[in-house]
């Protein structure tokens, strides 16, 4: 009898989702350089983040592909465990394993693939899922400026001291553990602070997507700019001064390296009438990707036009990255329908100088906690 019923325990009890956990996967030498995140939920399902920008909501089964995709499994071995575990025929779960993995590889190898259209996944409105912990950590290691640049492009006041390599490299590894693949160094201006190299390379070591936000003038210097790039810089947000014939030269620098690069301008009542020319320029130099922001609310009329001439030099518009300080608040002043956007907070949090958390850039009246110093559990449910 007994035996019956472990038979009947074991034919109909729910299967156990796999170990909540975070996973990274790197391309190696030989493969397109692309990176994975997996981020097994409690409840089975799974975030898996492609190259930190395409995210796929998966269903527990498909987290479980997503997971021995990752892990290295041979396909037989999959089979033979979903065979075992589902109660399925081998030939089955081999075909379903292999679909998946192809599916995915299609969508890391073909640039600018909407997965929805071409690779029949189910289309998720952005930020409405539930989730454990952000994607991204803005993480302000400055409010310092270089000399001559206005005050109030940073509001420097605002800490009593900066946190130590130290205490920002606990911060970077409490993130990790919590399953944030995705972090930004911003300010103020962070190449100012003598241990980036040092926590590029702690990002790095985790597995976590690094990327930098910065007026890229000392990323000129050759050597620098190598120190980044061999320590684990993944992506680059280059605040481009148009008017600035140094900044030009620092992005005609950058541009050849093995470097994502997002170049943000902030359109200004100065330099609203050669706008064009810039985003000329810019095409020229084969920049793919753009951000804009505006210094005053009553350019947003003006940037309509901008956003076509964007769209048709193939320049392609990011509005979910960090964007520089400036005398206004940045964030209010984006072209987009609601003054915060949608994803702070959730998506991605801000981290000041200090440690202490917001929502978003520029949210300085909601602070959610201290990311060194509070439990992470009661930080994010604030």
């Amino acid at each position: 009898m007994a035996s019956i019923i472990e038979w009947i325990r074991e034919r109909f009890t729910r299967v156990r989702p796999l170990p909540a956990e975070t996973l990274h996967y790197q391309s190696p030498a030989d493969e397109p350089a692309h990176r994975m995140h997996l981020r097994m939920q409690p409840n089975g399902t799974g975030l898996l983040i492609v190259n930190a920008s395409t995210i796929l909501h998966l269903n527990p089964t498909a987290a479980e592909h997503a997971y021995h995709m990752m892990r290295g499994t041979p396909p037989e071995s999959v089979a033979r465990l979903f065979a075992s575990r589902y109660r399925i025929g081998k030939d089955v779960a081999l075909r379903d394993f292999v679909e998946f993995r192809e599916r995915i590889q299609t969508l890391i190898h073909t640039p600018d693939l909407d997965p929805v259209s071409f690779l029949d996944f189910e289309r998720v409105a952005p930020h409405s899922q539930e989730l454990t912990a952000p994607l991204r950590l803005d993480c302000a290691l400055t409010y310092q400026l270089p000399p001559g640049t206005q005050a109030a492009y940073a509001p420097v006041k605002r800490v009593d001291r900066e946190l130590t390599a130290e205490e920002w490299g606990q911060i970077l590894d409490k993130a990790w553990r919590f399953g944030i693949p995705h972090i930004t160094f911003t300010g103020g201006e962070p190449t100012l602070r003598a241990d980036l190299p040092e926590l590029i390379a702690r990002a790095e070591k985790n597995g976590q997507v690094c990327g930098l936000l910065t007026d890229g003038l000392k990323l000129a210097d050759k050597n620098y700019l190598q120190i980044l790039l061999q320590t684990g810089l993944d992506h680059l947000l280059f605040i481009l001064q148009p008017e600035n014939k140094a900044s030009w030269k620092a992005l005609e620098t950058i541009l050849p390296e093995d470097i994502h690069v997002t170049v943000h301008l902030t359109v200004t009542p100065g330099n609203l009438r050669k706008a064009d020319q810039v985003l000329e320029k810019l095409a020229k130099l084969e920049v793919a990707d753009l951000s804009l922001s505006v210094s005053d609310a009553s350019l947003h009329p003006g940037m309509k036009a901008l956003r076509e001439q964007a769209a048709n030099l193939g320049l392609t518009l990011r509005w979910d990255l960090p964007v520089p300080y400036s005398v206004d608040n940045p964030v209010a002043n984006e072209v987009v329908d609601e003054a915060i956007p949608d994803g702070a907070g959730k998506v991605w949090l801000y981290v000041e100088p200090d440690g202490d958390v917001l929502p978003a850039q520029g949210e300085a009246d909601k602070v959610l906690g201290n990311l060194l110093t509070d439990p992470w559990t009661q930080l994010y449910r604030n």
